[in-house]
């Protein structure tokens, strides 16, 4: 017990000091992970310091067990929202597995602009062990930190150890047998096997920060392929990898089970099937499959095959249950593998919509997306919205197929907010506008007079039909019996009371439930008194009508029932005539009626649904025996006013829009009070108010939009009446910022009249994109900013022209786009209109530095660029004269010359002079030109001399070498007999050579041709005589000569020459030299000789020295010697390389 103790406790912290040691595979360069790289360490630009408040990091967890990583990113130090990803390694992106084990959760604080990312990692296996990296990026920005997460396997140190001090005899008491300390020994060396190999294991890991598996990639790759393995991999330190893979011994492990072993990870896309397939050595072996340690059992999911030796699992319909480690055994042999199952971008096809409800509604929001039992997390104002908070907040989730549903089953002002919907392939976002309800009265109870026996009804409607309500007679609340009736229909509320009696007269109250209002009304019970007059009475017009105004004026409502109740007397009962100016009612029914109640001594016009057209003057005329009665009655007819007109946005903003519209043109009969506006987004069918309180004037300001979202409004106009019908919506308008201002403005060129100006696009440019820039220009003294182009450019640079010479001027720049104009970017200091003198300069390009080879035929197309102002004279000569026009054309801008020839000859070869000229100031260049065509055919071509099976051919050069140097010469052979001709050399330096096992009896033809830079010559030459080849028995004595000694000391033929090379671009330094025998070649640099260094490599072909060096920097200048050494002597060449970095 007391020995395993230590041994636990010195194994436990190896991960965590082994973990900072590790560098991960995916930065370059190598660098702790608990330190952020630093400005002079960065390889590119040096980064913004304080991007990570809190860096991931590492940590050591129990296999089985969650872990969470954290980390807070400074939004302050980035150019805009940034893009967080997380990696395992390099290249593994964690995002593909999303839903499975891996969560990952972001949140924003806006009011210190601080990002929180969070990684969950449920139930880790070992196979999750290894490095993890954390990318923030945004826009041209990009910063990473890696951390370590250690999976620690689960043991119970004191079981196994605790097993091997039981009694060795089975069977008898606890006091009997012995101890068996020898097992106990053996766990502990078996133990300590195992730490022995962690530790290797780990240390192989810390070397260089290049993890074991990339050194067995390395181990048995090509030397070509080095580099590229190290890119792909993130490797920088090249000169240590190639040293450590010198020193290792590649050690070849043949496996005596498997053939071909599995590949280290497969990925599949959810749905899809996937083979996995290994080969064995003998087809009988017995083989399992386990997936995360189970055995695989085959059937529907799993499929097993055998083919030869291959045997192969195919995994169909993968789903993320599928996601896990995999492995193949075969006796005591085994290998592994981790099977990844991407989720496929899950799109969003129908997104959220904006609502507007009332307190207690209930409220679905869904989104349809593309795949069914999708991941989506649902988010309010920036914080997600779990089901553990649901019961909380009151809300639940469902999923219906490939719809996501937010279920609010009584909705509250605290759930208002703005909604989004996140899938790993896009996001959608929603406003939730919560009201409470107001209750609007839209029919009043009106007093009523009743007279004994009579129907007693009052009425009353309100907005809401599923309100109830009490009603109450003088403050008691009034309950239902055989005489009153109370009902409840629609929005329409009723008390009825039938005969009615004297003590049903008092105050009757209508009060809704759960609003503070209350509708009253008075019931005045009438007693009639009959009275007989026995006299004749004339007519007379009782006028009392409820509405009526000054001058007999009655205001209804359009759309209301009118019901002029005229009460008359006279005896006899006179008779009532209704007139509209001179028309005359008669008709007892329809829209427009009399009505004649005898009983109550009235005459009654009504008019059903009162329209703009009834509103005038009525006239009532009674007459009788005694007389008559006339008078008038003026209706006016008021309605809700039309709609507005010219609703249209003048201006937008980032997340604003200014509306404009016309007041209608009628008011409906009553001055209009305000407006109420609405809006939509464009292809939703769902309106939300923008204001509750009427607004009054008829310009409005809206806010709180999405940014690059079109969206469409509406205007009602409002008076007493009512709200007028919807005006026609706006055009579709995008809520578009105007971009920040252009950046880096500086001045390209400045002449007597013009300026040129340069600029970069802004930072910002936003959904809206730009549609140009416009240029203004004010003179140093004044304040007034004139335009320089009415019509925006496109590029990032104009040409200010009429501007006065030996003025100072200021100039600015602004980005212009649907929204508006941005800030301006404007000279720091105002710039002098006058011409700068410049001295003329040639650039000539490097390929002209040395002679310029063409082939007859061929165009010479010769662009040169210069410099200098005013613009310089340019002129072109050959050999001091003019060139001919004839066959040179010459054409000059203001920054380059083009010297062309169409078809070069061999006439235009030469050195050509290039003078470009301003006034007494000059600079020239030489530019040599050498036209070349193929070589004409070798001369004399003749047989020197035959012994044995063998002929030496001797020939002369070619009379004209086509203006080239002959490279060498192609001979062939043809049989007399047959004359088909056969290759013999190619490439033959010598004007001699011997042609040896020709068949000996025949008679030879030779032919010669000669080669340059064109290739081989149109004709050869031919040997005039053949070449006889004597049969057995002739003899041939050779004459006698000494043999010539060919040894040489080393000589160098051409020396290194001083060469000026562009950074970045490969460079090579060449020298020829003689010897015999062979001379060592050895290439120093400073007197310091190079090795085996990948970035030089050096050639010897046939005496040619190359010294090639890759990619040089400022560093690799120096100077470079060439050493050749053989037994007779030495030789050395120098030279000086310089390399420049390009401006």
């Amino acid at each position: 017990m007391p020995e395993a103790k230590p041994a636990k406790d010195e194994a436990k912290p190896a991960p965590e000091e082994s973990a900072p040691e590790e560098a991960p595979p995916a930065e370059a360069p190598p660098e702790s992970p608990k330190e952020a790289p630093s400005a002079e360490q960065s390889p590119t630009a040096p980064e913004p310091p304080g991007v990570f408040l809190k860096k991931p990091e590492s940590v050591s967890v129990e296999n089985g067990k969650d872990v969470m990583v954290t980390a807070k990113v400074n939004g302050k130090e980035l150019p805009g929202k940034p893009s967080i990803k997380w990696f395992k390694g390099k290249w593994l992106e964690l995002g593909i597995k999303s839903g499975a084990r891996f969560s990952f959760k972001e949140t924003h604080d806006s009011a210190n602009n601080v990002y929180e990312v969070e990684l969950h990692i449920g139930k880790v296996v070992l196979g999750d062990r290894g490095d993890y990296r954390l990318e923030i990026k945004a826009k041209d920005f990009c910063d990473s930190c890696s951390f370590n997460i250690d999976v620690e396997a689960t043991q119970d140190s004191s079981g196994p150890v605790l097993e091997e001090f039981k009694r060795t005899g089975e069977g008898k008491s606890e006091d009997a047998g012995e101890l068996d300390f020898s097992g106990l020994l053996k766990k502990r060396e078996v133990v300590e096997q195992e730490k022995e190999k962690e530790k290797k294991k780990k240390k192989d890991d810390d070397d260089l920060g290049i993890p074991p598996e990339i050194w067995e990639l390395l181990k048995g790759a090509k030397k070509s392929e080095y580099e590229k393995i190290a890119f792909q991999y993130g490797i920088t330190d090249l000169r240590g990898m190639l040293k450590r893979l010198k020193k290792a011994k590649v050690e070849v492990k043949k496996s005596e089970a498997f053939t071909k072993k599995l590949d280290p990870a497969y990925q599949v896309d959810r749905g899809q099937k996937i083979k996995l397939v290994v080969e064995i050595s003998d087809p009988d072996l017995p083989l399992k499959w386990f997936k995360n340690g189970q055995e695989i059992k085959p059937g529907s999911k799993y499929v097993f095959e055998n083919v030869g030796k291959k045997r192969i699992l195919t995994i169909n319909k993968c789903t993320l249950a599928d996601d896990a480690a995999y492995e193949v055994a075969v006796g005591d042999e085994k290998c592994f593998t981790e099977l990844f199952v991407r989720e496929p971008p899950v799109l969003i096809v129908t997104p959220l919509e904006d609502q507007q409800v009332f307190v207690g509604d209930r409220v679905e929001m869904a989104v349809e997306v593309s795949e069914e039992g999708a991941q989506v997390m649902w988010m309010k104002d920036g914080v997600e919205m779990t089901k553990e908070d649901s019961y909380k907040a009151r809300y639940r989730f469902k999923k219906d197929g490939k719809r996501h549903i937010l279920i609010f089953s009584e909705v509250t002002l605290e759930d208002a907010g703005r909604f989004k919907v996140m899938t790993n392939g896009g996001q959608c976002e929603a406003d939730l506008i919560v009201e409470v309800k107001q209750l609007e009265v839209l029919q009043d109870i009106a007093d009523l007079t009743v007279k004994a026996s009579d129907q007693a009804v009052f009425k009353c409607e309100v907005s809401d039909d599923k309100v109830t309500g009490k009603w109450f007679k003088n403050g008691v609340e009034v309950r239902p019996s055989k005489r009153i009736i109370m009902t409840h229909t629609g929005r329409i509320h009723k008390l009825v009371i039938n005969d009615v009696r004297p003590e049903d007269e008092g105050d009757y109250t209508f009060v809704p439930d759960g609003y503070a209002l209350s509708l009253s009304a008075k019931l005045n019970f009438l007693e009639i008194k009959v009275e007989y007059v026995p006299k004749q009475e004339p007519p007379k017009i009782h006028l009392d009508c409820t509405g009526k105004t000054s001058d007999n004026s009655i205001v209804v409502v359009a759309g209301n029932k009118l019901r002029l109740d005229v009460a008359i007397s006279g005896e006899p009962r006179p008779v009532a005539t209704w007139m509209k100016g001179d028309e005359v009612f008669t008709a007892k029914e329809g829209r427009m009626r009399i009505e004649e109640r005898v009983e109550l001594e009235r005459s009654s016009l009504v008019i059903e649904s009162a329209e703009r057209a009834d509103e005038g003057r009525y006239t009532i005329k009674v007459t009788n025996p005694s007389g008559e009665d006339v008078a008038s009655i003026y209706v006016r007819v008021v309605d809700v006013p039309d709609p507005p007109e010219a609703v249209r946005v003048t201006s937008v903003g980032e997340d604003w829009a200014i509306l404009v519209w016309e007041p209608p043109k009628y008011d409906g009969g009553q001055p209009v009070t305000g407006y109420l506006l609405e809006r939509k987004k464009k292809g939703s069918q769902r309106w939300m108010k923008l204001n509750f309180e009427v607004f009054t004037d008829t310009t409005y300001e809206a806010t709180k939009m999405i940014e690059g979202v079109l969206y469409e409004m509406r205007v009602f106009a409002v008076n007493a009446i009512g709200v007028s019908q919807p005006s026609v919506n706006s055009k579709p308008f995008m809520p578009i910022a105007p971009t920040s201002e252009p950046r880096h403005l500086t001045v390209e060129d400045v002449t007597d009249t013009t300026t040129t100006l340069k600029w970069r696009p802004p930072d910002r440019i936003g959904a809206g994109g730009i549609d140009g820039y416009l240029v203004e220009y004010c003179l140093e003294d004044s304040e007034e900013w004139v335009p320089a182009n009415t019509e925006p450019v496109e590029r990032c640079g104009f040409t200010v022209k009429d501007l006065p010479t030996g003025a100072r001027i200021i100039f600015r720049v602004v980005g212009v786009n649907i929204a508006g104009r941005s800030e301006p970017a404007s000279l720091a200091q105002p710039v002098t209109i006058r011409e700068i003198v410049e001295q003329p300069k040639i650039r000539l390009p490097r390929h002209l530095r040395q002679t310029f080879i063409r082939k007859v035929g061929e165009p010479i197309n010769l662009v040169i660029p210069f410099q200098g102002k005013p613009r310089p004279q340019v002129v072109w000569t050959k050999g001091g004269a003019p060139v001919d026009a004839s066959r040179v054309n010459v054409r000059t801008s203001d920054t380059d010359t083009v010297f062309f020839v169409r078809q070069a000859a061999r006439s235009d070869s030469g050195e050509y002079g290039l003078t470009v000229q301003i006034e007494n100031m000059k600079d020239t260049a030489t530019v040599r030109i050498r036209v070349v065509e193929k070589a004409g055919p070798p001369v004399n071509v003749t047989v020197k001399e035959v012994w044995g099976t063998n002929a030496l051919v001797e020939w002369q050069p070619p009379k004209d070498d086509g203006n080239s140097e002959v490279t060498g010469y192609f001979i062939q052979k043809a049989d007399k007999k047959t004359m088909e001709w056969f290759n013999v050399y190619e490439h033959n330096r010598q004007t001699h050579c011997t042609v040896s096992d020709l068949i000996v009896g025949n008679e030879y033809f030779f032919r010669v041709y000669s080669e340059n830079i064109c290739g081989l010559s149109e004709s050869p030459g031919v040997s005039k005589d053949p070449a006889r080849i004597l049969k057995t028995g002739i003899s041939w004595k050779p004459p006698e000569y000494k043999e010539h000694d060919f040894r040489m000391a080393p000589k160098f033929l051409t020396p290194l020459l001083d060469r000026v090379v562009v950074a970045g671009y490969t460079a090579a330094l060449n020298c020829a030299v003689r010897g015999h025998p062979k001379p060592k070649v050895v290439w120093m640099k400073n007197k310091m000789e190079i090795r085996e260094d990948p970035k030089y490599l050096m050639t010897n072909y046939q005496g040619i020295l190359t010294l090639n060096i890759r990619r040089p920097s400022p560093f690799d200048g120096g100077t470079y010697t060439c050493l050749a050494v053989n037994e007779l002597g030495e030789a050395l060449a120098e030279c000086k390389l310089e390399v420049r970095v390009p401006q």
